[in-house]
């Protein structure tokens, strides 16, 4: 049985109850505790969460300035200590009993550690790694898993895209569990009210930043494809911690241009997914541009 240690890496701001509830379910599934860590981040003016822990299970707690979600988790992924990282939601609660032992049998059955794992968050299901899990050698080879230009999303769509990438060069070490739950009671799935942290992230401003990631993507792709090719190793993908977001297109007809372009035309990126993610950039940007003439 392997003894691999997990770290959860975990962001939280104004939600000491909810991270207090994540805690308990970690708590109550885990098989063995003592190999599992909470990496928790908290910001300095964020005080009432300044005291969170747990009895139960080992939580390192980081205290800083407010940053964005990729610097955060950055910081967490520092501290950690695991042999294999997963990033968690204050808004997450475990319900499937013994899931540090399906993450490490998931880990177990790729010998060079190269994948990106996940579970089933009862929201996105099998089309998205919402809470991703990796090994602390992919990690390593990716560089910067996190990059700091994140404001607050994206982060498991550019790793979701770069295996994608990996998958489509003939190496497919994506893993979905979706007997291991892992709910995400975010307010969109009406399992949350609306809270003021949700409501200071916007929902729109990271989708340029995507774009402007997606050399950084390809590199990172090729590192994982040498490493798991088993050619003598790559330097690991250059880390981004500075990203120039692209220009937002003008009107319509510029965003279906650049979309088509950037995704329906790339050919490093599977049809399904590729098409997926051109419909769906189509939508918000009809979606942003609804919210920017409103709040005009």
């Amino acid at each position: 049985m392997s003894a691999a240690k997990i770290s959860l890496l975990l962001p939280t701001r104004g939600r000491p109850a909810l991270a207090r509830r994540f805690f308990e379910s970690v708590a109550q599934r885990t098989a063995r505790r003592q190999l599992v860590e909470i990496i928790l981040y908290v910001d300095e003016d964020d005080h009432e969460s300044h005291e969170l822990s747990s009895s139960e299970i080992h939580v390192s707690r980081i205290i800083g300035p407010r940053m964005t979600m990729g610097a955060y988790n950055t910081a967490c992924l520092e501290r950690a200590s695991g042999d294999i990282v997963m990033l968690a939601n204050d808004d997450m609660v475990m319900l499937t009993d013994h899931w540090d032992e399906r993450v490490r049998e998931a880990d177990s059955d790729i010998p060079d550690g190269i994948y990106l794992a996940y579970g089933n968050d009862m929201f996105k299901g099998r089309k998205l790694c919402t809470f991703p899990i990796l090994s602390r050698r992919t990690c390593e080879l990716l560089g910067e898993p996190f990059p700091c230009a994140y404001r607050g999303a994206f982060i498991d769509y550019h790793l979701f895209d770069t295996f994608k990438r990996l998958q489509h060069a003939g190496i497919d070490r994506i893993r979905y569990m979706p007997d291991v739950l892992f709910e995400h009671r975010h307010y969109r799935s009406g399992k949350a009210p609306v809270d003021a942290t949700y409501l200071q992230r916007g929902r729109f401003d990271d989708d340029t930043v995507f774009f402007a990631l997606a050399d950084a993507r390809a590199r990172a792709a090729q590192t994982l494809r040498a490493a798991a090719s088993g050619r003598a190793a790559e330097q690991p993908a250059p880390r981004v911690h500075e990203a120039i977001p692209c220009s937002r297109p003008s009107n319509v007809f510029q965003a279906g241009i650049f979309y088509t372009r950037a995704l329906l035309f790339n050919a490093d990126l599977p049809i399904q997914w590729r098409t997926f993610l051109w419909a769906w950039f189509l939508a918000r940007y009809a979606a942003s541009s609804v919210l920017r003439r409103r709040s005009a």
